[in-house]
């Protein structure tokens, strides 16, 4: 009863302003060591500035979780919070995992070898050939492809993984109500009906800018390591690589010729420590399991 009462609370600190990530797990810590605090001294726990404790405090008295709730359900979306043993144990290793993530789809896709894959949303001919090459032997292994569903070699990721029978989760940067591009919208609700979306953000929130960033912690956050197929100098894709590095995961880089900008980012990587990829078989001798 504890659990679900803080779980509870989760829920409605999700759906507040004026807090991110950092400030809500503060708030679940304090909610652990006592249910009974109030938002002023949940705003407190977290060390909000005024300007953010002002727009925390007025959201909390406005939302009404039991209504919410009832769109959710009418949505099909569902909530695991940082308490749940579904909740993946490498997302809590982060330094700022989320307190609750929203879902469509298998949960229990979470339990497996997850590989982060990322590239660049415009991606090249050899880009693809990359993958038609690698996600044949990594799926037969049972490796779960993780990516952000974007145009290019993430929508790639999700779309070559689904042709070869393998399974895939797509992270996303807005609600779960959104399709980010829009035109990936059937891929989005195919991933939900068969494989996994997954969202920090309650419905109704828009792919903001600034939510992409927060994406790619994510990506990197679930996965024991994250495969850059290309990438140019200063991309969301080495983004996703450093975020990786700084987890203390492993990165994985696809070498390419020095003439082309979208092997620029991979090459460097590979010069600074990562993982250098010519087959799948450099991969999964990472992994911890017998190759088949």
């Amino acid at each position: 009863m504890e659990k679900k009462r803080i779980e509870q609370h989760i829920f409605h600190l999700a759906h507040c302003r004026g807090i991110g990530p950092i400030s809500q797990v503060r708030m679940v810590a304090a909610l652990v060591d006592d249910q009974t605090l109030t938002a002023y001294q949940l705003a407190q726990s977290a060390h909000l500035s005024t300007k953010n404790k002002q727009a925390f405090l007025e959201s909390y008295v406005r939302i009404e979780p039991e209504r919410l709730k009832k769109k959710y359900a009418y949505q099909n979306i569902h909530w695991i919070t940082i308490l749940d043993s579904h909740y993946p144990e490498y997302l809590k290793q982060i330094y700022n995992p989320p307190a609750l993530l929203f879902y469509r789809g298998d949960i229990r896709l979470l339990k497996n070898d997850l590989l982060a894959i990322v590239g660049p949303r415009k991606n090249t001919p050899y880009g693809s050939l990359v993958l038609d090459q690698l996600l044949p032997e990594l799926i037969k292994n049972k490796i779960v492809t993780v990516s952000g569903l974007a145009k290019g070699i993430d929508c790639a990721v999700h779309k070559k993984t689904i042709l070869l029978g393998g399974k895939t989760i797509a992270v996303i940067g807005s609600g779960l109500d959104y399709s980010y591009p829009y035109e990936h919208k059937e891929l989005q609700k195919e991933i939900g009906d068969y494989h996994l979306v997954l969202s920090e953000y309650p419905i109704g929130v828009k792919p903001l800018p600034y939510h992409f960033p927060m994406r790619n912690r994510l990506i990197a956050g679930l996965s024991l390591g994250t495969l850059v197929v290309e990438a140019q100098n200063h991309s969301g894709s080495l983004i996703t690589a450093n975020l990786a590095l700084q987890e203390g995961r492993e990165v994985f880089a696809v070498p390419g010729p020095i003439t082309s900008p979208y092997s620029q980012g991979t090459n460097q990587l590979i010069m600074q420590g990562a993982k250098c990829v010519l087959t799948a078989s450099d991969i999964l001798e990472e992994f911890i399991f017998d190759i088949k």
